[in-house]
């Protein structure tokens, strides 16, 4: 007998598959078993859906999305579009999205900034900031967020009265009804400052386009696309009459006039908000610079450079691979959290839909547009995100 022949003998031949093998190759390898799997959630959507429509016409509401155009009669205490009671329930859920997304990205924004300054300072040599940062870090993360609120909303309310209040650096105010710091408005002219700068940001964005199908988009010519298409529509408004004016808050009678005024459950949201990712930022600025090698930083330093200057020219862009993925997580997770603004009183997107859903009866409507609400806001910044980690990984894969 050939070599080839014994250790053909010597090896354990094929095993016959038993019954639940037979089962498991049938149910992966014909689309049958997956058909039928798909035919019974299907059938406990459609039995649910049912029994919904059944429970609403038994209680007489009828369903659909009629009622967005229906008055709303109740008054939202902050608006940042024009809203009175008896306006339609679509402009209602409008102005709470806008509170939402305007608290969303003034947090991200924010967070962003403290985040990495903390998380630099975490990594210095000097003994005491480093562990008050490490203190800050582990206080943030180890307490809920809505417990935070709580405490942030009763700092804002043990703020003294208007008439009481000392004025920081002549200008900002705290009061128990709320912040006043100055603001800059236009005076005159055909249009106002928010289409400015409307028209200067889908100005930027349309350059920065072109610049890149053009593959011409460098860091110079992005910069000089986003200032010329921010300096574009200013100078429209100027040349058509605008006169920009800044607006100081002043105490008058026995409230403060003038600038602009964030009310303490907006500013209680922002504030919990931005410390709490400011904290998760900080601790994912400290893994990212950690994960670039010692070799970077000793080359640096042969070259002169000092710490500054090695952490903003060599280490960041280096780290911004590992920070940046975990970074998209905190900006989803704090906009998801900016709900917890019902638990304060500031009218959000949940809270509008909330009474809405009250007010209406037309629950699952509702819920149906919150979480397709959100889902795109989600969805939308996640792909926004991902696009420049792409990048990012893109330009680091190629030094």
């Amino acid at each position: 007998m050939s070599d080839r022949r014994v250790f053909r003998a010597a090896m354990p031949g094929p095993s016959r598959p038993g019954i639940f093998g037979k089962v498991r190759a049938w149910w992966g390898g014909w689309p049958v078993g997956q058909l039928a799997f798909l035919a019974v959630v299907a059938l406990f959507v459609a039995l649910f859906v049912h029994n919904t429509l059944e429970t609403m016409a038994r209680i007489g509401i009828l369903p659909g999305f009629g009622f967005l155009s229906g008055s709303a009669n109740f008054e939202i205490g902050e608006s940042p579009i024009a809203f009175r009671a008896g306006d339609t329930y679509l402009r209602a859920i409008l102005a709470g999205l806008v509170n939402t997304l305007k608290v969303s990205l003034l947090g991200c924004l924010f967070a962003t900034v403290l985040g990495v300054a903390v998380g630099i300072a975490g990594l210095s040599r000097n003994l005491l900031l480093s562990s008050l940062v490490r203190w800050y870090i582990e206080i943030t993360r180890n307490t809920p967020l809505l417990l935070q609120l709580f405490f942030w909303m009763g700092l804002a309310k043990a703020l003294p009265a208007p008439r009481q209040a000392t004025a920081l650096l002549g200008a900002v105010f705290l009061t128990n009804r709320g912040i006043y710091i100055p603001s800059l408005s236009l005076e005159g002219g055909a249009f106002g400052l928010p289409a400015a700068l409307a028209l200067a940001g889908l100005g930027a964005i349309a350059l920065l386009l072109a610049l890149r199908a053009a593959r011409r988009l460098t860091r110079l010519t992005g910069l000089a696309a986003v200032v010329l298409a921010t300096a574009a529509p200013l100078s429209f408004l100027l040349l058509s009459g605008a006169q920009p004016f800044a607006e100081t808050p002043a105490l008058s009678g026995f409230n403060i006039r003038g600038g602009l005024n964030l009310s303490p459950e907006f500013a209680a949201l922002l504030t919990g908000l931005v410390v709490r990712f400011s904290a998760l930022i900080a601790e994912i600025v400290r893994a990212g610079i950690q994960s670039v090698g010692a070799g970077q930083w000793e080359a640096a330093r042969a070259l002169g450079l000092h710490d500054g200057q090695i952490i903003r020219l060599v280490v960041l862009p280096q780290a911004l691979r590992v920070i940046t993925p975990l970074t998209t997580s905190s900006y989803l997770d704090l906009t998801k959290d900016s709900s917890l603004a019902v638990a304060i009183g500031f009218p959000d997107l949940v809270s509008i839909i909330n009474t809405t859903a009250n007010t209406t009866g037309q629950s699952m409507e509702a819920l149906i547009i919150l979480i397709g609400t959100f889902l795109a806001i989600n969805l939308s910044l996640s792909a926004l995100m991902n696009a420049y980690n792409n990048r990012v990984a893109l330009r680091g894969g190629t030094r």
